[in-house]
């Protein structure tokens, strides 16, 4: 579940104008900050769609497991290929593709039809995720609602969409890197394993692990209270920059207020 809070927190952290608690990296319009923060939450949870009871996997009923078990199923198995920055280099080429779906229409013009749709998705899964609504079928309706939104009236969102998904990805790959279950190597598929004499060496083998997977578990197992705790942190992260943009949009200055 802390996924697409991570995801949406680096979105924050790398478009945001929050002073000294942002980098200032790719500064964007308040409007952006807060759109693209939706769809990297949900960008953040792509790498799971290689297991079964994932998210993605639940949300269009048969069709869903189907497009799961066959993520999987190529990329070898959970917390394999689909966790690899070869996956996040296939995925933003992707995403950047389907801005280039477009369509036209006399009253709006012409705006990315494969933005809306890849949003809609995006923040549907994160909608779902997070428990802001219950049932998959609202989920749809509200995130194709803000998808098409988002490219009818964020036309900067043609260049930011593929962005927001690599680092949602990414973002889940560092979550998971902090974990003990470590991800399979930052060269997959090349996996190359730890020598015999470092293999049983204890903090090196929790590093480099004997099956050639590689972490900094600082989190401890997935769903440790520390994960935990820095969930909240960065949800309160999250909802601070949300307030953030949202005064800065009108003009309102946070920090002179506080």
């Amino acid at each position: 579940m802390n996924h697409a809070t991570s995801g949406a927190a680096v979105w924050v952290a790398v478009t945001g104008a929050m002073p000294y608690l942002t980098t200032g990296a790719y500064p964007l319009t308040p409007v952006s900050v807060i759109a693209g923060a939706c769809v990297c939450a949900g960008a953040a949870l792509l790498p799971d769609a290689d297991h079964h009871n994932a998210t993605i996997a639940h949300s269009v009923p048969v069709l869903g497991r189907v497009a799961a078990g066959a993520v999987g199923g190529i990329s070898g198995g959970h917390r394999h290929g689909a966790h690899s920055l070869v996956a996040a280099a296939i995925v933003g080429v992707g995403a950047w593709a389907l801005t280039f779906l477009t369509v036209t229409w006399d009253v709006i013009g012409t705006i990315s039809l494969g933005t809306a749709i890849g949003s809609a998705a995006l923040i549907c899964f994160a909608l779902k995720v997070r428990g802001l609504v219950k049932s998959w079928l609202k989920a749809w309706i509200v995130g194709a609602v803000f998808g098409l939104l988002i490219a009818m009236f964020v036309p900067a969102s043609v260049v930011w969409f593929p962005i927001a998904v690599v680092l949602g990805f990414v973002a889940h790959l560092g979550g998971d890197f902090l974990t003990t279950g470590g991800l399979p190597g930052l060269l997959w598929p090349i996996k190359p394993r730890p020598p015999k004499a470092l293999q049983k060496m204890p903090i090196i083998s929790s590093i480099w692990m004997p099956n050639g997977y590689v972490a900094l578990p600082l989190l401890g197992n997935t769903g440790s209270a520390r994960e935990m705790i820095l969930g909240f942190a960065l949800a309160l992260y999250v909802l601070y920059g949300a307030i953030h943009e949202t005064l800065r949009g009108f003009g309102i200055d946070l920090l002179n207020i506080l």
